[in-house]
């Protein structure tokens, strides 16, 4: 690849990542709670359905899903329950009055329960998985070595996308004492759990 291209692709990956979307509430919400650490595991989750999504379109796994209406709609389902579910649960969590002050086994579970939020969230949207098939074959020439180089750019990318999201959550961390009152933390969640409902009823009600 040559560096006009390398330059063109860095600054697509970075502006893609700077776009608001579900990972991005995910982030912000886990980061205003509990602070950046409790970031880490959605962040990494999220990445790892990132790369996920690259390594399926250097193998032909995405463009199935871009070609085929039962599979397309399929996902489309699936990223939208997703989307809600975890839109649901934030308006449940709008009403508790206390945060959760768990004991290390619980937190761990928590850790590897925010992780997959992170995953499925990028696994069952469909939107990322078109984009990853439309995105990727513009740099990355078919024929021998594809997978190899796909997953070298897929590398770069997830290491764009994810220090950017360690920079949002270092900054809503910076001001997390605000959130520590209940009015705060409820409106929160309701913000939250509206954005995730409306970006999972919207993966509904886009025309494949």
């Amino acid at each position: 690849m040559s560096l006009s291209m390398m330059g063109g692709f860095l600054l697509a990956v970075v502006v893609g990542a700077m776009v608001p979307g579900a990972t991005t509430a995910l982030v912000v919400r886990r980061s205003a709670l509990h602070g950046p650490a409790a970031a880490v595991p959605v962040i990494a989750g999220v990445e790892l359905g990132l790369f996920a999504w690259a390594f399926a379109t250097a193998v032909g796994t995405a463009a199935l899903v871009a070609v085929s209406e039962a599979a397309f709609l399929g996902l489309k389902i699936a990223g939208a329950c997703v989307l809600v579910y975890l839109g649901v649960q934030a308006w449940r969590a709008a009403r508790k009055d206390v945060v959760d002050e768990l004991p290390q086994t619980a937190a761990s579970r928590g850790r590897w329960r925010d992780a997959g939020a992170g995953l499925l969230t990028n696994l069952a949207n469909p939107k990322v998985a078109v984009f990853t098939f439309a995105f990727y074959p513009q740099f990355v020439a078919a024929g021998p070595g594809i997978v190899h180089r796909t997953v070298l750019l897929a590398l770069v990318q997830v290491v764009v996308d994810g220090s950017w999201f360690l920079l949002v959550a270092m900054t809503v961390g910076r001001i997390r004492g605000l959130f520590s009152r209940a009015k705060v933390r409820r409106v929160l969640e309701r913000v939250t759990g509206t954005v995730l409902v409306a970006l999972g009823l919207g993966v509904l009600a886009e025309n494949g």
